[in-house]
């Protein structure tokens, strides 16, 4: 069984300086049917404008990741981090027992495009905690690259969430299989370009959310960028 959620089916908040398209249910937008998959709670694709940004603000057990797609974005939290994050790297923030933290684009003439994930834990009341790591653009090219899980493997960051997060850039002739596990959910999510997932055609901003399916196909990609997801029932 799989859906499709089409880009213009999203929730959309603007104000102002945010604009945002909303994958699930998120502060003003509800919808009962759209509260997460799995155990991933939120995507929020974001572009902040320059010189703006989120103000200091607190989070407490969730597993957070930034995915950056453009510009830069400028992150300062309570554990002393003072850090940049340019397209390329992956934040892991694990809120645990409560962190404080701030984002912002600092740039004077420049957008700052990236995904804000919410991925609930399997732990509560952890010290939180942080991490940055850069994943080459040659390691995703063609193939499903694991930039987030579990047990920090392939030097992947670690999530305290039972689910696995692969980044993955796809253009004509390159295309990328795997089986499934039994009991997964599966949730695709087109970050930019085209591409068919299981034979479905989409583009950016879609997502493909896939409950049993045995195998998860990707081709057919035009500049296409993703995010896979496995996560927990």
């Amino acid at each position: 069984m799989f859906n499709v959620r089409k880009s213009r089916d999203r929730g959309w908040a603007d104000h102002g300086w945010l604009k945002s398209h909303h994958s699930f249910s998120f502060a003003g937008y509800y919808d009962p049917r759209h509260m997460g998959w799995g155990n991933l709670r939120v995507i929020n694709e974001d572009r902040i404008a320059p010189g703006a940004g989120f103000g200091t603000h607190g989070h407490r057990d969730m597993e957070i990741i930034s995915y950056v797609l453009s510009g830069e974005l400028a992150h300062k939290d309570s554990l002393g981090n003072v850090v940049g994050i340019p397209p390329g790297e992956v934040q892991r923030m694990s809120a645990g027992r409560g962190v404080q933290h701030s984002e912002f684009n600092h740039a004077p003439d420049q957008t700052t495009h990236f995904l804000q994930i919410w991925i609930e834990p399997n732990v509560t009341g952890i010290p939180p905690s942080y991490e940055q790591k850069a994943f080459p653009e040659a390691d995703k090219r063609g193939r499903l690259r694991l930039v987030a899980s579990p047990d920090a493997a392939e030097g992947s960051v670690l999530i305290h969430a039972d689910a696995r997060l692969y980044a993955g850039l796809f253009g004509p002739g390159e295309q990328a299989e795997m089986a499934w596990p039994a009991g997964r959910k599966a949730y695709v999510q087109v970050v930019r370009g085209e591409i068919t997932v299981n034979g479905q055609a989409l583009e950016a901003g879609d997502a493909w959310l896939g409950d049993g399916e045995p195998v998860l196909r990707l081709s057919d990609g035009r500049d296409a960028e993703v995010l896979v997801f496995d996560l927990a029932p």
